[in-house]
């Protein structure tokens, strides 16, 4: 059936074309003007011009007859078509009224035919369409975002809930995956679910995350050796319209978890299959090493063994450090590479080991031998020429080198000085490079303390006057209670590894509340210590000193003190047990340390001897995840001479944050009429604190609440008669060198004199 449109009415603007008279003749014939497209396109173009000069039909013509490219051709145009061409359209024609001209826009259409049919009654019902049959061979396409499955595949499996949007099935016996715990706690570190379970996220959006996750959960299994293992997810809330029609009844109960809050959640469920086996392993070249039954036994994985990519890793690791430790300074270890084998459910790996014979140390040398000589860096070593060569020992010498602070970069190179003959092993040179540090230091502080008033201090120091590794330092204090200067010659590393000896020669005025000394002293000492880097279960110092010291030359609201000098010469001992895990925040572990010194005092033109002694002893245990107990007893005595023949700088005194938190430093004591410390002959102390983590900051804020007692007795023999109390709390902010320490503490038993409150900033903990 054909369709009649109306002809809407329309104008166009008719364009007359000028063509050039040197056109190219052409045949007069209609052949003549189709083969001749540049007078064809003359033609016709002129033809349309005429055409749409013509009249037009009515609306009621036939638009539809057709027209022939004849008809369109003007008689005159093919007789002569230059000449046609030539002459262009007549101002007749161009001017010719086109009849639509006067056309008013608003006059109604012409009616047309085929328009007066009824339109349909709307309330008239429809015929029902017939049912299609279904067509088995169309199918759906799988839409990003809609899961396979509609319903858990393991029906009694072991569910193990990582989120409150995931969870993880796993067959139900445990033989079936033994390493289920460990697996649900790697893929929860790993999961982008999980990482991103606090963002509000759209179905599709978790649908891509279960994708990745389910990626990562064959990576994984893979990694346990699960190499035929099937990983079916579950995304319930993202079911197509075919899926939600299946999942009705009792399979929709069992869709997988649901959260609370009607968020769209993933199940996955994990069928492990069974685990791959090790085939063969191909370890290259490591029989022909002379250890090679200790080292193939530090590899443990043989034929057989169940299949782990973990256990490659560390086996090889293992194998490694082996190799370091037993001779080896050469060996290589290619990468490992493992070829699985579905049907035989194996994995054959190979790992091709070049041991590169056996060695034993020989020198040591230093590229800048007058800097650092051979010699000492040999001192320093904890191996001598002959010993087997041990990677951790060469590394052990590059970290003491670095800890002289002299160098700014190490390089140590093992070099073949002779090769490994049958049955006798090489020798290795090592050989060190250095680049040097700044030597020179200049350190000042200014400071201001409650107890001690204002303090400014400065040194100078340089760290290699004297090489190897001896150092001049000047130091200077003015302040409100101090003044002191002091020249020290240090050695480190002398006669042996962290063996230092030093010399100490100062002049000092201090004045407390205790006492106050004008001193000239020489001091030596010779003493192994432990270092932020090395610290040792045992240290030890031995060393003398001797002194002149005027004290006690005070005026005190108008009363004067009397004045005594002192001459002493002291020998002096200690020795620390330190089995802590750490030098500045212990958290397991306890320390022990002795001091002992025995001395001859003169004065009043007299001579004493006495011995002072004392002993400190600290354990720490943590009790949980956040919390360590620590807890401290010091006890102290003088033996020998009464307490005036003791200048009052060498007896004890009890007060400050090292020691009794709460009171002013040195303020705890028998006290003379005048309130002031007159100090004593023996001396306890007992600490007690418990160091919770908060959390915040990441886990490096700490509060303390902390108990001290302490007392000072003017006997040799503690009588407690002048006991003391101090509580509060403190903070400590865990830096990367150390605990930063502000403890508050309140004096619970104070006198007249002492302060309601003190406060201590420190590095390091209290003890």
């Amino acid at each position: 059936m054909q369709t009649l449109y109306p002809a809407l009415p329309r104008t166009a603007r008719r364009t007359s074309i000028p063509l050039p008279n040197n056109a190219p003749p052409s045949r007069r014939s209609r052949c003549g003007i189709l083969a001749a497209s540049f007078a064809f396109n003359v033609a016709f173009s002129a033809a349309f011009v005429f055409l749409l000069a013509a009249p037009r039909p009515l609306a009621a013509q036939d638009m539809q007859a057709p027209q022939r490219l004849e008809d369109l051709i003007p008689d005159a145009a093919v007789e002569d078509p230059e000449a046609w061409a030539g002459n262009g359209i007549s101002k007749e024609i161009d001017q010719e009224d086109d009849g639509y001209a006067d056309l008013d826009p608003d006059s109604p259409l012409a009616e047309m035919a085929g328009l007066d049919d009824p339109l349909p009654d709307e309330a008239e019902e429809l015929p029902q369409l017939a049912p299609l049959e279904p067509d088995e061979d169309i199918r759906f396409a799988e839409v990003e975002g809609v899961e396979d499955q509609v319903g858990p595949v393991l029906a009694d499996a072991r569910i193990e809930a990582v989120g409150a949007e995931l969870s993880l099935a796993f067959p139900d016996e445990t033989a079936a995956f033994p390493m289920r715990e460990e697996f649900v706690d790697r893929f929860k570190s790993l999961s982008k679910i999980e990482e991103l379970s606090s963002d509000e996220a759209s179905i599709a959006q978790v649908a891509a995350r279960a994708r990745q996750d389910q990626e990562l959960l064959r990576q994984l299994l893979d990694v346990y050796g699960y190499y035929d293992a099937q990983v079916l997810r579950t995304l319930d809330g993202a079911q197509s319209a075919v899926e939600s029609a299946k999942a009705q009844g009792d399979a929709a109960q069992n869709a997988g978890p649901r959260s609370a809050g009607g968020e769209p959640t993933v199940r996955f469920d994990i069928i492990p299959g069974a685990r791959f086996r090790f085939g063969t392993v191909n370890l290259g070249q490591l029989d022909k090493a002379p250890d090679h039954e200790s080292l193939r036994a530090a590899f443990g994985i043989y034929p057989g063994d169940p299949m782990s990519s973990d256990a490659i890793i560390r086996e090889q690791f293992s194998l490694d450090t082996a190799l370091g430790e037993t001779g080896y300074p050469f060996a290589e270890i290619n990468a490992p590479s493992l070829l699985v084998d579905h049907a035989r459910s194996q994995g054959d790996l190979t790992m091709i080991v070049l041991p590169g014979g056996k060695y034993v140390f020989g020198d040591v040398n230093s590229d800048l031998p007058d800097f650092l000589s051979g010699r000492h860096l040999q001192n320093i070593a904890r191996f001598d020429a002959g010993d087997t060569f041990k990677r951790s020992l060469m590394l052990d010498l590059r970290r003491a080198i670095v800890a002289t602070g002299l160098v700014s970069s190490v390089t140590l190179t093992p070099r073949e000085v002779t090769a490994p003959t049958a049955g006798q092993p090489g020798v290795v040179a090592l050989d060190v490079g250095l680049t040097k540090a700044p030597l020179r230091t200049i350190a000042g502080a200014i400071g201001y303390g409650t107890e001690e008033g204002f303090r400014v201090q400065a040194s100078w120091e340089h760290r290699n006057l004297f090489p190897p590794e001896g150092s001049l330092r000047v130091r200077g204090v003015m302040g409100t209670q101090e003044q002191l200067f002091g020249v020290t010659l240090r050695k480190n590393n002398f006669g042996g590894r962290d063996r230092i000896a030093t010399a100490d020669a100062y002049i000092s005025s201090l004045d407390t509340a205790a006492y106050a000394a004008d001193t000239v002293a020489l001091r030596g000492t010779f003493e192994t210590v432990s270092t932020l880097l090395f610290q040792k279960p045992l240290s030890w110092a031995v060393g003398a000193e001797i002194l002149a010291t005027d004290e006690r030359n005070r005026i005190i609201s108008g009363v004067p003190r009397p004045r005594q000098t002192y001459f002493i010469a002291s020998a002096f001992g200690e020795a620390t047990i330190d089995t802590s895990d750490s030098l500045l925040n212990p958290t397991q572990g306890f320390r022990l340390r002795g001091f002992v010194a025995p001395e001859i005092s003169r004065t009043a033109n007299q001579d004493y001897f006495y011995v002072r002694a004392q002993v400190d002893a600290s354990k720490y245990q943590q009790v949980t995840d956040n919390v360590v107990l620590a807890g401290r007893v010091r006890g102290a005595t003088i033996k020998g001479a009464p307490l005036f023949a003791i200048a009052p700088s060498r007896r004890l005194y009890s007060g400050g944050g090292g020691s009794l938190r709460g009171y002013g430093y040195q303020a705890v004591g028998p006290k003379n009429d005048f309130l002031e410390p007159v100090g004593g002959r023996s001396l306890v102390e007992i600490s007690a604190e418990a160091r919770v983590k908060t959390g915040w900051f990441g886990g490096a804020l700490s509060v303390v609440p902390f108990l001290d007692a302490g007392s000072v007795s003017i006997s040799s023999t503690p009588d407690f008669r002048f006991i003391k109390y101090g509580a509060g709390i403190g903070v400590r902010y865990e830096s990367g060198f150390g605990p930063l320490r502000v403890d508050v503490g309140v004096p619970l038993n104070p006198d007249e004199n002492d302060s309601p409150l003190a406060v201590y900033v420190s590095l390091g903990q209290a003890f």
